[in-house]
């Protein structure tokens, strides 16, 4: 059964922040809205894309949003300060307006928008705070376009996240997630630090602290069709450092 079969009604909120994301969009947009999930909704959170992006969001959501119906938004933000920012400001509108769960998803194509009613699936019939779409569970895989260079540093970056924090989610820093509201409450999403990729590793390890706990269900993880990635040197060593600097504080606290 679907989503849409079994939970009719339930809030959910798909948050995509987008940066010079023109290209791929449109496309996402329909996908997502596609979905058998009756309470959906996509949230776009755009931070001044140049190639108008947010220009574009704003057009498909006035396609989309008919007949009385607000399956889409666009959330503004006049400065471009990293996607866990962009994250936070999603999650807490979403969060204000009601959403019992979001969804972190990319805009370029790379995560699976069919398996999202699966997850939502997952979480309503476990009961836990957050399912994760996981590259390295059994039946998880990557596309075969990633190099073996981008494959091996992906692999550590979680063994190594993993080994400092202690933590049992194997795909740690990944970047496709359902959330329960109450999970995201008890966290408070303003208290987050993190303002690059390294925002998965710090929420999933404060939501396992606060004592939710996480299932990771398999997923194919695709390469980008379109576009550059947003991956620098900052971001990599932000995420080489927020672990430790999360382990540390943990030992104090």
């Amino acid at each position: 059964m679907t989503g849409h079969d079994r939970y009719p009604g339930v809030p959910v909120t798909i948050v995509m922040p987008t940066y010079n994301e023109a290209a791929n969009l449109p496309r996402m947009a329909e996908l997502v809205l596609g979905l058998p999930i009756d309470g959906l909704h996509l949230k776009i959170v755009d931070d001044s894309s140049p190639d108008g992006t947010g220009r574009i969001a704003e057009q498909l959501a006035e396609k989309y949003n008919w007949d009385g119906r607000r399956r889409m938004s666009v959330l503004h933000r006049t400065e471009k300060d990293g996607l866990g920012r962009a994250y936070v400001a999603g999650m807490t509108a979403a969060l204000d307006e009601g959403a019992a769960y979001v969804v972190q998803m990319d805009a370029d194509g790379s995560h699976p928008v069919e398996a999202v009613p699966r997850m939502l699936g997952t979480a309503v019939a476990s009961g836990v705070g957050l399912v994760v779409g996981s590259r390295y569970v059994e039946g998880g895989s990557l596309d075969e376009e990633w190099g073996k260079h981008r494959v091996l540093l992906s692999r550590f970056a979680n063994r190594y996240a993993r080994t400092v924090l202690g933590t049992k989610i194997r795909d740690i820093t990944a970047g496709f997630n359902l959330w329960s509201a109450a999970t995201l409450r008890d966290v408070d999403l303003a208290t987050l630090d993190s303002a690059g990729y390294s925002f998965q590793v710090e929420l999933k390890f404060k939501a396992v602290r606060a004592g939710h706990s996480a299932v990771e269900i398999p997923i194919r993880f695709e390469e980008r069709t379109e576009g550059v990635s947003k991956m620098n040197l900052s971001t990599q060593i932000e995420s080489a450092l927020v672990p430790l600097r999360l382990r540390m504080r943990n030992r104090r606290g």
